[in-house]
């Protein structure tokens, strides 16, 4: 078995390897997927980054891809990591891959900004990531409910507010 080897997001090819994971995730899951490279580098690479970028590669090849952000609580008094996407290739599923990556987004959110917690999104029909992310522990949050203001919606509610 050759090398793994876990990196952030730091130029264009690595963009380019992050754009077609988290495409092909948008495929899996049936959903839209609006963000296209311009939007991925204003997002990883603008003045106040707005999200993180890691990718896996195995002897060079695309196996893995994340995209995370930092998150705060009061409640848990302390900063966490929010991963929004988490994609790992088929061929490499079923080897610890994911496990793997979100254990180093874990390493590089404390790194980066003193992120002590993980927290992520699954949708209802998904039902093997499901088992996948209670096998590592986590639970999911019967008292509380997400809600999502859409990007029309937000920009109404600053209008408004003015």
């Amino acid at each position: 078995m050759g090398a793994l080897e876990y990196r952030p997001v730091q130029n264009a090819d690595d963009l380019d390897h992050l754009d077609h994971a988290l495409r092909a995730l948008s495929v899996e899951l049936g959903d839209a997927h609006l963000a296209d490279k311009g939007v991925l580098r204003a997002g990883l690479f603008g003045p106040v980054p707005a999200a993180y970028g890691l990718l896996a590669l195995h002897d060079g090849a695309l196996i893995g891809a994340a995209l995370f952000s930092p998150v705060f609580s009061t409640a848990r008094g302390t900063a966490g990591v929010y991963v929004s996407d988490l994609w790992i290739a088929e061929a490499a599923r079923g080897q610890k891959l994911g496990q793997g990556m979100l254990a180093e987004v874990g390493k590089r959110a404390d790194l980066l900004w003193g992120g002590k917690w993980m927290t992520l999104a699954v949708y209802a029909h998904s039902i093997a990531s499901r088992r996948f992310y209670t096998r590592l522990g986590f639970e999911p949050q019967s008292n509380a409910t997400t809600m999502r203001l859409s990007q029309d919606a937000m920009q109404r509610l600053i209008r408004n507010a003015q």
